[in-house]
This record gives structure tokens, C-alpha cells and sequence, in this order.
């Protein structure tokens, strides 16, 4: 069995947890509003994200998800399961939190669904953390026909893509 590096955290190892799972929210936050600067946020300006047939400068890949993610009507990103473990010196830690994405196409009306993990490695530099080093680990991928709806009038709700792209737009209400 592997040795878990923090059994009970102590509070400053949780402060670090927290930033690091931040970091990842924004990842997933910026790449569903098409927000490349949100999506780099999450990245040091040096990270490295190994995400399939893309290996490279994370920055880089922001961009490029941002362009080829607005093809969809609208994303969702969720992490699920996400742990983080802090290194004893405070300044390396690694992660690995599963995720399933939703991709929707409106004219189509067909759900893309991508089923995963993002294994990372996160580092603090000047009291902020972020993500060093990102492996996207696939599991499954389904396309299904979404047909129908549930039966109620939606058009009363602002529709899921109404802020995309919501560069510079801030969070909430």
C-alpha cells in the first residue's frame, strides 16, 4: 500500500490543498467559458500539459483549446475525487482528480462525453501554487443523440451559452 503523504493535514498543508484544487477549478472554469487568461491561471507560464496528440508549453494549449473548443454549444468540466498531497518543504505537491466533461452541440443535438483523470504535479513559487506539470489520462469517450428535452419551457433561463466566451467577465452575478 502507499505510504499517504499527509494522513491528517495540518493547516498549512490544507491552505496548500485548497489553492492547488483551486488552481484546477480554474482550469476547468476558464476552458468552459472560453477564457484562455482563467485557463492559464491555473498553469506557471513554464507548466507542461501532456494531453494527448497535444504535449507541450500549457499557455500554449490554453490557446488552443480555447479556439477549438468553441465549435461546442457549451462545455462542462468536472473534477471529482481530487487529492492532493503536499511535500513536507511546502513548495511541491502532486494531485490527480477525475473528471468527466460534457460536450454539447446545439445544431446537432448531439453530447459528447470524455471520461478521465488529470494527474499533476503543482509547485508554489512566491506563495501562490499552480499546476507544473499536467498528464490528462483517458478512460472513455460516448457520442449519443439527445433528442428531447425534458418538457420544460427553458427559454425562460438564460441558455448555457450566453456567456462564452466571458473573457474578462467576472465570476457570478
Amino acid at each position: 500500500m502507499s505510504e499517504i503523504a499527509n494522513p491528517t493535514p495540518t493547516v498549512e498543508q490544507l491552505c496548500a490543498i485548497e489553492a492547488c484544487r483551486e488552481a484546477a477549478r480554474r482550469y476547468s472554469y476558464g476552458i468552459d467559458r472560453l477564457d484562455g487568461d482563467v485557463m492559464k491561471s491555473a498553469y506557471w507560464p513554464d507548466a507542461i500539459d501532456e494531453h494527448g496528440r497535444y504535449s507541450g508549453n500549457a499557455w500554449d494549449f490554453c490557446d488552443h483549446c480555447v479556439g477549438s473548443h468553441d465549435k461546442w454549444t457549451w462545455t462542462m468540466h468536472s473534477i471529482y475525487t481530487h487529492r492532493v498531497e503536499i511535500d513536507d518543504d511546502m513548495v511541491n505537491g502532486r494531485g490527480e482528480a477525475y473528471c468527466i466533461t460534457h460536450l454539447f452541440d446545439g445544431v446537432e443535438r448531439m453530447m459528447s462525453t470524455w471520461y478521465g483523470r488529470y494527474q499533476d504535479r503543482y509547485e508554489c513559487r512566491d506563495g501562490e501554487w499552480r499546476i507544473g506539470h499536467r498528464v490528462c489520462v483517458h478512460h472513455a469517450n460516448t457520442k449519443e443523440h439527445v433528442p428531447e428535452t425534458m418538457g420544460i419551457d427553458a427559454s425562460l433561463f438564460r441558455q448555457a451559452d450566453f456567456d462564452r466566451p466571458a473573457a474578462g467577465r467576472r465570476m457570478g452575478v
